[in-house]
This record gives C-alpha cells, structure tokens and sequence, in this order.
C-alpha cells in the first residue's frame, strides 16, 4: 500500500481526495493535516510515501512544508495541489524538488495517477499542469538552455522533448516503442546529466531551448 499525507486547510476538500484515493485500493490515506507545520510532523510521525500539499495553508504554507519535508525527510515524495493561474511561487516549488503539480479540478483518475507516479519516483504532469508551469515561470536564455541540452544523446533528447509535452512513462514508451521501465532508467540518465532535480525541471529546460535539438547523432542501440 501507499501511504499517503494530505494537507488542506479545507475539511471537505481532504474528505473528497481521501474518498478518491481510498477508491484506488493501493492507497491509504494514513494521516491528514490542515497546516503545513501540521503536514510536517504528521509525514514524520506517520513515514508516508507521499505527501499531497495545497500551497495555501495557515501558520506555515505549504511550499514551505514541502521544502522542510525535504530537509528532514527526504524520501517522502511531495506533490502540490495548485490552481490556474494562482500561484506566484512555482520556482520555489520546482527548486525544493516538488514531484508534481495537481489541479484541484483534475478528474478523479488524474490524482490517483499522480500518487502512483510519486511513490514510483516520478512526476505527474498533465499537459495542462504542465503548460501552466511553463507559462509563469521566466525563460532561460534560449542559448545557455540549449548548450545544456547538448549533452544529450539523440533518445535522451527525445525522452525529454516528451516530458515537456507532460506525457507519462508509459505514454513515451508507446511513442518511442521502448519499455516502460527503459524509459523510467533514460528519464534518470536526462535528469542526473542536466543537474535537474525533477521532471518538471527538465521539461522547462526543453522549453526554453526553443523544441527538439537537430539529430546530428546516431540514435542509440
């Protein structure tokens, strides 16, 4: 089982997301919280896999949970519930290792797909979630984006290519007919040479060097 935290200042917001993830049947909710101070300890207390967060939360916000999570322990697996065109501070969250973003609107499905990618070292990012990051967040000059990417082999460049469209694991392996599990070693290999923290790092880093590299290299056997 999964053992999840949620932090929501709101009571029936945690109860509708408990309700959600319950129904999944590889996930329990083990402890909640409606502070992130709260959110902390609870995560500490209880030794979750994952901790979903709202930003919005009284005496200590949740990005700032999210980080001291990251200090204290970091093994827990921090996805932040956010909204369109509410937040101010994605940078903070993607520099403190956030493993995703999740609309609070996303169908029911979305969230248990997030969970799931978390607790498996991942992120999920849906196109939208993914599309709204990349519009608050201010570009990287063009050049020194794509000077990075250039370390890049031919099939990492196109694994990262599709992580900034905000497709899953599963959904660039059936594009690049590879397994799911080979994809899941390449996405590690694109992150550990680009010096990002998490996908939606690398999907940024995609972005602001303005779409697919030339393919000057043979692909990959």
């Amino acid at each position: 089982m999964i053992r999840v935290l949620l932090a929501d200042d709101e009571p029936l917001i945690l109860a509708g997301i408990r309700t959600v993830l319950e129904s999944a049947g590889d996930i329990e909710v083990v402890a909640e919280a409606g502070d992130g101070r709260a959110a902390v300890e609870e995560a500490l207390r209880h030794r979750v896999d994952v901790a979903l967060v709202d930003i919005s939360m009284p005496v200590l916000d949740g990005l700032s949970a999210v980080e001291e999570l990251a200090r204290q322990a970091p093994g827990v697996r921090a996805v932040v519930l956010t909204s369109f065109g509410v937040e101010s501070n994605v940078q903070r969250a993607l520099a403190s290792g956030t493993a995703g973003f999740v609309l609070k609107n996303c169908r029911p499905e979305e969230l248990i797909r997030a969970v799931r990618a978390a607790y498996e070292g991942d992120a999920y990012l849906s196109p939208a979630v993914t599309r709204m990051v990349l519009g608050m967040v201010t570009p990287e000059p063009r050049r020194e984006a794509a000077e990075r990417l250039a370390a890049l082999t031919v099939r990492e460049a196109d694994v990262v290519h599709l992580v900034a469209e905000g497709l899953s694991n599963a959904e660039i392996g059936r594009r690049l007919h590879m397994s799911e599990a080979t994809i899941k070693t390449y996405v590690s290999r694109v992150l550990a040479k680009l010096g990002c923290v998490n996908r939606v790092q690398a999907a940024l880093l995609a972005r602001d060097a303005g779409g697919p590299p030339p393919r000057r290299r043979p692909p990959e056997r």
